[in-house]
């Protein structure tokens, strides 16, 4: 864990739970793509910076998911590099209580303002800025969060954040966290006809070609929509239709969990009512969802 893997001259990622990527501008200055979850993870990407005689410039974050931003105040106290972030994320990296107060749909309780939900807050620097890299280039991915983005390196590799998730872990938990089905699938068919020397998602592995990849993430999306449509065969208010997705895959309930898949969940009923698949209608103070 945390061992740096070279694809190509200027190109590396970091091998941990959300791969880091590590540009090399040239001159020993680096940029890293993402920074962990927590200081401990910048820490150690600190210390391998420093073994190769690295100066880090920036932080470039694709999102502003705790574990992908959880090293960047770490990193910016020891260092003073930049954080680079843009619309609604930057907002989120600059003042990290959002994300839990997002997913949570109001104050979050202590149970969900811990590390894996909650970074610390960095300094921010828009993406427009004049000291960022020009020539990477940014890729939008809407989907999985507000305003994800990925990049691609002169080299002609491209950092893909969290827009596919490896088999394994949709094998394992069936539901990854999607913010917009809609724009997800659009980012999935923009990706599937992508051409690159090879690809990092944060989540699955380095691979040249992710076509395959992307298919299965695609089936997952409309496998979860079909069992929603199922289950509102009859009228349910969210928290049975919550539920019910539970034990169909098996999923255990916690307080993270609940905000997670419950968030996700929502969005797939927003999704298939704005499609006119579903239909909502109130009963004793209940909003209720049903197949249309």
């Amino acid at each position: 864990m945390y061992e740096l893997v070279q694809i190509s001259e200027q190109s590396f990622y970091i091998n941990c739970p959300a791969k880091i990527g590590v540009y090399l501008a040239g001159g020993g200055e680096v940029y890293l793509i993402d920074s962990g979850n927590d200081k401990d993870a910048g820490r150690k990407v600190r210390q391998i910076l420093e073994k190769n005689n690295w100066q880090l410039k920036g932080i470039l974050n694709t999102h502003s998911n705790a574990d992908h931003i959880g090293g960047n105040r770490y990193l910016q106290s020891q260092t003073g590099c930049k954080v680079f972030s843009g619309g609604m994320e930057g907002a989120f990296t600059q003042y990290p209580i959002l994300e839990p107060s997002f997913l949570y749909g109001g104050y979050p309780c202590k149970e969900l303002r811990h590390k894996f939900l909650l970074a610390q807050s960095s300094e921010v620097t828009g993406f427009l800025d004049e000291s960022f890299p020009k020539e990477l280039e940014i890729i939008p991915l809407p989907g999985h969060f507000l305003d994800m983005v990925g990049f691609r390196t002169p080299d002609d590799t491209v950092f893909l954040a969290d827009c596919i998730s490896s088999r394994a872990t949709l094998d394992k938990y069936a539901i990854s966290f999607i913010y917009d089905v809609e724009a997800y699938l659009k980012t999935l068919d923009m990706v599937e006809n992508m051409k690159a020397s090879m690809f990092v998602p944060a989540h699955a592995e380095v691979c040249a070609d992710v076509r395959e990849l992307v298919q299965y993430n695609r089936e997952k999306v409309y496998e979860i929509a079909a069992r929603l449509r199922e289950i509102c065969q009859e009228a349910l208010p969210f928290e049975q239709i919550l539920q019910r997705i539970f034990e169909a895959y098996g999923l255990v309930m916690n307080f993270e969990q609940y905000v997670l898949v419950g968030s996700t969940v929502r969005s797939y009923l927003s999704w298939l009512k704005d499609k006119g698949e579903l239909e909502t209608e109130f009963q004793n103070n209940f909003l209720l969802w049903k197949i249309k």
